[in-house]
């Protein structure tokens, strides 16, 4: 008889078991842990960094060829991503050219695009580009670097990037590059090169847009970017030369119209940044794009 009650507690034992393990197997196990290795790999054709080049104001066109740009062969961004070209060709790195109007309607040039709609189509084709090869290559590192107008328009994507989070996550941006921005203020980025007391023409003339635009119509003067760089501040690197009053206005309101003058007549620094010793010693504003730009894609 005790064997027989010991054999069959263990036989009730062992249906607990049993049904206790079964239960466990057909219950939710809940998410899976995220893996702790790396992220896949992106598709093969896509590149470790593509540079995008922002020309300047009369410098482009809307249907230029992103990969080979002729609009102007004059054009000064040409001298930094011709030598980016060559040295990197056949390597993973992608150099676009931002196509776009690039034009300034003024009273010598009632005929062109406004500032604001040039302005404003540049950026929606930088943004484009950027969320596209994204999309497609969510690994691919990207620098930019624009002069002037394009100066502008890159700045206030790095804007939008840095302090809203949008379009592409900050990290992966490398570097931004603006040489002559217009909206440049002190505190915004880092400065390279000579010392210049003044601001960008939109900043100076902000206090007078309605004055300045029978003179430049549809150019609105829109200050300092709000927010500055944000989380993209120490990557962003403002080049202007001293006297250029593009991004070196002198804070006078009271000459505003004559500063917005300025804008649309010949303005000689602004036209020598390829050879003017005095933006960066011991070199010129393209060559440190250059060297810059060269060092952000080998590290």
């Amino acid at each position: 008889m005790r064997k027989l009650l010991m054999a069959a507690a263990a036989l009730v034992i062992i249906v607990v078991i049993v049904l206790g393990i079964s239960r466990w197997m057909s219950s939710d196990p809940g998410p899976a842990p995220a893996p702790n290795g790396p992220v896949a790999a992106q598709p093969e054709h896509c590149v470790d960094v593509e540079f995008i080049s922002a020309p300047g104001t009369w410098e482009s066109s809307a249907v230029d060829d992103p990969f080979a740009p002729k609009a102007n062969p004059n054009s000064l961004m040409l001298n930094v991503t011709n030598p980016l070209q060559q040295e990197f060709q056949g390597q993973k790195v992608k150099i676009w050219t931002l196509p776009y109007t690039a034009q300034f309607r003024n009273v010598n040039a009632q005929g062109e695009m406004s500032y604001d709609d040039s302005r404003n189509e540049g950026t929606a084709k930088v943004e484009q580009e950027l969320q596209s090869v994204h999309a497609e290559c969510p690994q691919t590192d990207f620098i930019l670097a624009g002069f002037s107008q394009g100066a502008v328009l890159l700045g206030d994507v790095a804007n939008k990037i840095g302090v809203q989070g949008g379009v592409i996550p900050p990290d992966r941006i490398r570097g931004v590059a603006l040489l002559a921005d217009g909206r440049r203020v002190p505190d915004a980025g880092q400065f390279v090169g000579n010392p210049v007391a003044g601001v960008g023409a939109e900043v100076a003339l902000e206090p007078v847009n309605l004055l300045v635009q029978p003179i430049v119509p549809g150019a609105t003067m829109r200050g300092p970017r709000e927010g500055g760089f944000g989380t993209l501040n120490d990557r962003v690197f403002e080049i202007c030369a001293p006297d250029d009053t593009v991004c070196d206005a002198p804070r006078d309101v009271i000459n505003g119209v004559a500063r917005a003058r300025q804008l649309v007549e010949a303005n000689g620094v602004h036209g020598m940044y390829l050879t003017n010793p005095n933006v960066i010693p011991g070199t010129t504003a393209p060559e440190w794009i250059v060297n810059w730009a060269r060092d952000l894609i080998r590290n």
